[in-house]
């Protein structure tokens, strides 16, 4: 079992959400491959590009070519995991700009994902994914929360099979009480889990 922990709060340090991911890979304790998306931001990419990149124009720019075996790298570090991790820090209620970045190189017709005459079909075949989710005060899962549903449908749209959310609201309170309260939530949910598998 690998797990692929993708990090993307713009905070460096004393990020709740890069904490609890931490803590998370540790407590499933399975070979990590690591990709910060702030520390290692992906390469701006121009709209010719991006449509590129999604099969819809056909060219031989070294542009493109870049951005192509960046997708696909990015693609393979999916299709090799068993786990997906993500650790998301809800700014302006939704994802990070650096997240969907990542989302567009992976959301690929034909490589990801296909059509199919029954709707779309994933194709990464990851096993579960955790969605940590940080706020400074919007409810996760409330009216105003467009970040963790969002990465839940894009979760189960390239094929994910069993998605977690794991809330690291700030309207909990004290931040280590936050933290506290997304470690017991992992906890809970990791102990029934090998009930289950038991």
């Amino acid at each position: 079992m690998t797990v692929l922990r993708i990090d993307s709060s713009a905070r460096l340090e004393g990020s709740n959400s890069r904490a609890i991911t931490g803590y998370l890979v540790q407590q499933l304790g399975e070979p990590v491959v690591e990709r910060d998306l702030v520390k290692e931001p992906l390469p701006p990419i121009s709209p010719q590009d991006l449509v590129g990149v999604h099969g819809s124009l056909q060219d031989d720019r070294a542009s493109l070519r870049h951005h192509l075996a960046l997708s696909n790298e990015l693609v393979a570090e999916l299709k090799q995991a068993d786990t997906l991790v993500l650790g998301v820090a809800m700014y302006n209620f939704s994802v990070p700009a650096y997240l969907k970045q990542w989302i567009d190189y992976v959301c690929r017709a034909g490589v990801s994902f296909r059509y199919t005459e029954n709707g779309p079909e994933g194709l990464i075949g990851v096993q579960r994914a955790f969605i940590v989710t940080a706020s400074g005060g919007t409810p996760i899962g409330g009216d105003w929360d467009f970040a963790s549903c969002y990465l839940e449908h894009i979760c189960r749209f390239l094929g994910v099979n069993e998605v977690f959310q794991i809330d690291v609201s700030g309207s909990k309170g004290a931040p280590e009480q936050v933290l506290a309260a997304a470690r017991r939530q992992i906890d809970e949910l990791l102990a029934q889990r090998e009930l289950e598998s038991a």
